[in-house]
């Protein structure tokens, strides 16, 4: 199945690109300022599982002059983007710069629908005023990201254009693993052994994938999708062109993925950004494996010696001075959050343990699978009071009175009681070790709600009011 489909809201800052992501998205993702140019970088929301909405930040970059801006940043979405939203200020006439912008989108050839926003001030001009744009009538809306106007009509246009499914979950049993992680990683190569075949491109220049590549392969009678992607950089270190966009390529083949290899380099001390990308994948639900690459040119047990001693001294200088156990040691400190994901040790050169990433991948895919009747969870949650009972203030504390699993990929609990907002943050992890001990959960996150009940009145019989339901749950869903 292609993958879930990108549209890009384009235009000069200031035009209410980032209150109209908010919208569509129903709470407040990005940054929303009277200031121009307020937010930095792109900003991403997944819009009724059926289309990811990207918000390109305003086309003029504070720090690059018109030219640079524009021009990177269109090239950026007609690249990338399956529909482009050009985005204005319905109180303002269109300048020539607006003119440029909805040329080159219309040269892209892709659908582009104009958003007039703002339509609920009233010195909102007329729709005759924009029509110079050549933008046709019937692909322009009137918006108003403040009431909400006008979004029904625009949301059954994009459906209608990108042709997407009403549910993008793969019902032919169709198993999804991305290959994430940093540029240089060894996700090509791993991609190719795995393939079988040479289907990307492999260099050792950094940055050499721009887009997902894929090829479906059978293991035990089940079709494994694979997913190769562009490594991701850090933000600030990303290049103003494609890159940015090849960025949002690999976190959409995240969403879509059900299980995530995040591969680290056993040549490379591990770093903040493969941290932020096991986050990515945890916020998104998925399935995750710790893949370390190039175990081959570390020294290790697993490099066995010749029977020429200067060949393996002349080896031994050759490789770095960490073993697989150091890498090891590190790797759970710094993955302290993520107990649960296992780690795997390969090495595309030689084809070692490459295989076993299908065995781990159908496993995980299992456990996400994995429902619980509610009698064995209330026993764990029976448990875990007694063996612990919640802090709380002095006179009041949370009372936890059930527990239930509303769904699954990822399981999802919801724990009923009252006074749940004063339930501490380590509670809630115990409650969450709890489960574990019980359902291992191998390699998936799971996540939890705290939903507190109507109370009762109280002696004086006013009613209560009731506090507001708190909840872990990931923004994906």
């Amino acid at each position: 199945m292609k993958q879930m489909p990108i549209v890009a809201l384009i235009g000069q800052t200031n035009a209410g690109k980032s209150s109209i992501l908010n919208r569509f998205a129903h709470r407040n993702i990005a940054i929303v300022a009277r200031e121009e140019g307020t937010t930095r970088d792109n900003v991403m929301a997944r819009i009724d599982n059926r289309f990811l909405l990207i918000d390109t930040a305003g086309l003029k970059d504070p720090n690059d002059d018109f030219e640079a801006g524009i021009q990177d940043q269109i090239a950026d979405a007609i690249e990338s983007a399956d529909l482009i939203l050009l985005t204005l200020d319905s109180s303002k006439y269109p300048d020539d710069k607006d003119k440029q912008i909805a040329k080159n989108a219309l040269k892209s050839r892709k659908p582009v629908f104009l958003l007039l926003n703002k339509s609920d001030l009233g010195e909102s001009l007329p729709e005759e005023e924009f029509f110079r744009l050549g933008i046709k009538p019937e692909q322009t809306f009137r918006l108003s990201a403040t009431t909400g106007q006008g979004f029904k009509d625009l949301k059954t246009a994009i459906f209608a254009n990108l042709k997407t499914p009403t549910n993008t979950n793969h019902a032919d049993d169709t198993l999804k693993l991305a290959l994430i992680g940093r540029p240089n990683v060894g996700k090509s190569s791993l991609f190719n052994t795995l393939g079988q075949k040479q289907q990307a491109l492999v260099s050792s220049r950094q940055g050499t994938t721009r887009d997902v590549n894929r090829v479906e392969i059978k293991y035990h009678g089940r079709t494994i999708e694979i997913l190769d992607t562009a490594g991701l950089r850090k933000p600030g270190k990303r290049e103003v062109g494609i890159e940015k966009f090849s960025a949002l390529r690999t976190l959409a083949a995240i969403e879509e993925a059900d299980i995530c290899a995040l591969l680290v380099d056993a040549t490379e001390p591990h770093s903040k950004l493969d941290q932020s990308l096991a986050g990515q994948i945890i916020k998104a639900g998925k399935g995750i494996i710790v893949v370390i690459t190039k175990a081959d040119l570390v020294k290790d047990d697993f490099n066995t010696s010749t029977s020429d001693p200067q060949a393996d001294e002349a080896a031994d200088e050759r490789q770095p001075k960490r073993t697989i156990d150091d890498i090891l040691d590190k790797l759970e400190y710094d993955f302290n959050f993520l107990p649960y994901a296992p780690v795997l040790i390969t090495s595309s050169e030689t084809g070692q343990n490459v295989t076993k990433l299908f065995e781990l991948a159908t496993e995980i895919d299992t456990t996400r699978h994995l429902e619980i009747k509610t009698s064995e969870l209330n026993k764990i949650l029976s448990e875990a009071i007694i063996e612990h009972p919640p802090a709380g203030l002095k006179n009041t504390r949370p009372k936890l009175k059930y527990i239930v699993q509303t769904d699954i990929c990822p399981p999802w609990f919801v724990v009923h009681g009252r006074d749940l907002g004063l339930l501490h943050w380590s509670y809630k992890r115990f409650l969450e070790r709890k489960i574990r001990e019980k359902f291992p959960f191998i390699g998936t996150p799971i996540m939890f709600s705290y939903r507190n009940d109507q109370p009762q009145s109280d002696r004086a019989g006013k009613p209560k009011t009731p506090n507001q339901d708190s909840a872990d749950s990931h923004p994906a869903r």
